[in-house]
């Protein structure tokens, strides 16, 4: 079995995304980034001006025999608020907007079904876009 997988995560503020996602085990490693928007290489700055559409994210690299993917996003979505557009606490723009980026096209049936799982338990539709960059 593959002992190594990556996903990206927005989770509003990247800091404290990876601050969290760092404390799961059967994560090995957190990097954190811009996803999902326009251009190269863009400044903290530059994407505060919500006209780079980037939104702030981790890559998440773990261990699939340890962490299963399922577990994986089931822990991510108890650290956000996944009906909550363009913020996350006190954070607001849509740099701070939620995502799941996957690169493993295997990985988008079990992303839906934990999507699917979380709607049940909201009045309102999820905000957390998915996407695979």
């Amino acid at each position: 079995m593959n002992t190594k997988a990556e996903i990206y995560l927005a989770g509003g503020c990247f800091w404290g995304t990876e601050h969290f996602l760092k404390q799961i085990d059967g994560v090995t490693d957190t990097q954190t980034g811009y996803a999902n928007g326009h251009g190269k290489n863009p400044s903290y700055q530059e994407v505060c001006t919500d006209k780079t559409g980037f939104a702030e994210a981790v890559r998440v690299a773990y261990n699939p025999e340890r962490l299963p993917l399922s577990l994986l996003l089931q822990l991510y979505f108890k650290s956000i608020n996944p009906t909550s557009l363009n913020r996350q606490g006190n954070d607001v723009g849509t740099q701070y907007r939620t995502g799941i980026y996957y690169t493993n096209p295997d990985d988008l049936p079990i992303i839906q079904a934990e999507m699917a799982k979380v709607a049940k338990r909201y009045d309102r539709p999820l905000q957390v876009e998915v996407f695979a960059p």
